[in-house]
């Protein structure tokens, strides 16, 4: 068996405030590691700076590698973990920014990263768009990342399912009253592409939007291994056997009876 303990922390961000969130997100580590040993936790979307920063998110933009993931990647060398959490990063041409998720090793080497493809309302003032699904590997498996509305679209999940994820690592900031549509993106996504889901949903408020959390980690048949209280800070930890990727793909067949060629709709602009 393939096992591994992964980690999903509903994570509530100081507003405006990089320096204290980085500082909290490495107690929640510290924490959620000296339990018991972990190979993965992953943090919501922007976790570092909140969600509502607007034209600040300019003074927050950093490269990647930067000071916050050399600071992060602290945690996960010292705890042999990886890690996933969101930030705003910026390009060489500083004023293209981008929502973006960052991925660390448990030698504390940058992985990856990965630009919000689908982004949502006045999000698009801020950011520009990801034009790419990668998939990332690991020494337990392959991990692709979504960020936030990512979720609504099939496709998005599906690319990294095809491109060989065992694990979908998904840092969100998903506001009521959306929960409903929440839990069955999570569980389609799930059961669609036969593969983990371990999605990190913020909580708390900001000036425009409040969050519930509902943070959970699935199975590839949509079983829920762990789920927190709507509202409240904390995380949830799952035992998972990523042989059930395989199984289920064998016996759902669902990638072997696609047939893409009556698919062509889906790839069209509107």
């Amino acid at each position: 068996m393939r096992e591994i303990t992964i980690a999903v922390v509903q994570f509530q961000p100081t507003l405006n405030e990089p320096d204290e969130n980085i500082r909290r997100m490495s107690d929640f580590i510290n924490k959620i590691c000296t339990e018991q040993p972990v190979d993965l936790v992953v943090f919501p979307e922007l976790t570092t700076t909140g969600h509502e920063c607007g034209l600040r998110f300019t003074d927050y933009a950093e490269t990647v590698p930067g000071p916050t993931v050399s600071r992060l990647a602290k945690d996960a060398s010292q705890y042999n973990t990886h890690l996933v959490f969101g930030m705003v990063s910026k390009a060489k041409v500083e004023s293209v920014l981008y929502n973006t998720a960052v991925v660390i090793g448990p030698d504390g080497e940058l992985i990856g990263s990965y630009g919000k493809v689908h982004l949502k309302g006045e999000e698009r003032l801020a950011f520009r768009n990801g034009f790419r699904f990668p998939v990332f590997e690991t020494e337990w498996g392959n991990l692709g990342v979504l960020v936030g509305w990512d979720m609504a679209f099939p496709e998005a999940a599906r690319s990294l399912a095809l491109d060989g994820a065992d694990v979908v690592a998904v840092c969100a900031n998903w506001e009521v009253p959306h929960q409903d549509e929440w839990r069955a993106y999570c569980v389609a996504r799930a059961c669609e592409n036969s593969v983990f889901i371990a999605a990190a949903n913020r909580v708390g408020e900001e000036p425009s939007y409040q969050f519930f959390g509902d943070s959970m980690v699935l199975s590839p048949r949509g079983e829920r291994y762990t789920g927190l209280e709507d509202n409240a800070e904390g995380y949830g930890i799952a035992r998972i056997n990523l042989d059930l990727v395989r199984q289920a793909r064998e016996e759902h067949q669902l990638f072997q009876c696609r047939q893409p060629l009556a698919y062509r709709n889906v790839v069209r602009k509107y």
